[in-house]
């Protein structure tokens, strides 16, 4: 991987581990779910109006959207909003590296390799030293949904390779693009009947409502930074880095994003995890990283004399 690369990936990480922050501040404007909501909107109108839908199966697209878009953040902006603290809530949600691979062996009877075991045992016990941690302040519960959460984010890695799977090894950056916005379709209906079922049906958009003060400009402030930069910017760099890299090479970088998460927590929100949390932490990085496959150069991008555009 050249420097460019490299200097994209960690760029990658930084913006993901903001995102927590700019959720945090979300949360405290709007009900979770209908944030949630909002979140994809504003991405899931102009992807109707302005961008052809990819050539997939329906049933991988909504595999993708629900697990990642609509149960992952459903249980992670849940779990926030019932205490979870920032900057631990990036690093539990790492798990789901460890749950992917386990469904990917499970439901798609990938191979599994003793080092890849190895590393998700280990991230395993990271992951109860912290559940432990945190049953002691009483606040099980937000962990445990963040974990669904993770959860939620494989079945949705799943349907994102069982829908790339159909270019027949043909994908190039601008396919994977056009999947990933419109993946950001699927949420936004579900999630605001959702919204409207168990947080009230006016609740959400009131508080969108008075998110236009000056007093709570800071919550839409958090939507745009989530939209523009976590999800298009965040996710556009990453689907090229995996592009043009074996996974094995690009994922590493995904465990410096629980790092920033955590600092910027302990920055901007005065949030100090405690010992044993940042201990169980490392223990989660350590067996994630060590479950990722060595790679040793970069995949060839395959080519096509038709080449999708967004």
């Amino acid at each position: 991987m050249n420097t460019r690369d490299r200097c994209l990936g960690i760029l990658v990480a930084v913006l993901w581990g903001l995102n927590f922050l700019a959720i945090r501040v979300g949360l405290d404007q709007f009900p979770p779910f209908f944030f949630n909501a909002l979140r994809f909107l504003v991405i899931a109108v102009p992807v109707l109006l302005f961008v052809r839908p990819p050539k997939v199966p329906i049933k991988w697209l909504l595999l993708y959207g629900v697990g990642f878009g609509v149960l992952q953040f459903a249980f992670l902006f849940s779990a926030m909003n019932a205490g979870m603290p920032t900057g631990l809530a990036s690093l539990v949600l790492q798990s789901s590296a460890p749950f992917t691979v386990v469904l990917g062996a499970l439901l798609l009877r990938e191979r599994i390799t003793r080092r890849q075991i190895l590393g998700i045992s280990v991230a395993i016990a990271g992951m109860a030293l912290i559940g432990y941690d945190r049953a002691q302040a009483a606040t099980l519960l937000p962990v445990l949904l963040t974990l669904l959460a993770g959860l939620s984010w494989a079945f949705g890695n799943l349907g994102n390779k069982l829908a790339a799977s159909t270019w027949s090894g043909h994908s190039t950056p601008g396919q994977a693009m056009r999947l990933m916005l419109w993946m950001c379709v699927v949420p936004p209906v579900p999630m605001l009947a959702l919204s409207a079922i168990t947080e009230g049906p006016t609740t959400g958009w009131v508080a969108l409502a008075d998110a236009f003060s000056p007093e709570a400009w800071q919550a839409l402030a958090g939507v745009g930074y989530i939209a523009v930069f976590g999800t298009l910017a965040g996710s556009g760099l990453w689907t090229i880095l995996i592009s043009r890299y074996q996974a094995g090479v690009v994922a590493p970088f995904s465990l410096l994003v629980p790092v920033v998460g955590i600092a910027g927590a302990w920055l901007f929100l005065s949030e100090e995890p405690s010992p044993l949390s940042l201990i169980g932490g490392a223990v989660v990085i350590a067996g994630c990283l060590g479950g990722v496959q060595k790679a040793t150069r970069p995949e060839a991008l395959p080519t096509r004399r038709a080449t999708a555009s967004t």
